[in-house]
C-alpha cells in the first residue's frame, strides 16, 4: 500500500498561438528560477525566461522540468507568441527586447506592469 499526499497540478496556458518553434536545451538546479515544489523536487516552472531574465534571454521554458536529480532536457520556445502576464515570472524590459522572435500579445500591459525606477 502506497500512502502519499495529494498534490493539484497548476499549469496556465501562456502561448497564445498553436504556432511556435522550440529547441530542446539543458537545464539543471543552478538555473536562477528553480523552485522547491510542495513535494520538495527542485522544479523550473514551465514559462519560465531562459536562461536568464535580462539581456541575455534566449527562450521560454515550454514545459516545467524536475531537476532534482541533476541536468535534464527541456524545450524551450524560441519563436512564436506568448502572453507575458501568464508567465510565472514577468518578464524584464531587457528580457522581453532580447526575445526579437518571441512576440507578446500583451506587450503593452508587461510593459505597464514593469517596476519603475
Amino acid at each position: 500500500m502506497y500512502i502519499s499526499q495529494d498534490v493539484d497540478a497548476n499549469q496556465v496556458n501562456f502561448l497564445a498561438s498553436e504556432h511556435f518553434t522550440s529547441f530542446t536545451d539543458k537545464v539543471d538546479a543552478t538555473s536562477y528560477a528553480v523552485q522547491t515544489d510542495v513535494l520538495g523536487h527542485k522544479v523550473i516552472p514551465a514559462g519560465t525566461v531562459f536562461p536568464t531574465n535580462d539581456a541575455g534571454a534566449q527562450g521560454i521554458t515550454l514545459n516545467e522540468v524536475d531537476v532534482s536529480n541533476g541536468t535534464q532536457l527541456v524545450p524551450i520556445v524560441r519563436e512564436g507568441w506568448v502572453f507575458g502576464l501568464r508567465l510565472p515570472v514577468l518578464p524584464t524590459t531587457a528580457a522581453v527586447t532580447a526575445l526579437t522572435t518571441i512576440h507578446f500579445k500583451d506587450a503593452a500591459d508587461v510593459a505597464a506592469a514593469q517596476p519603475q525606477g
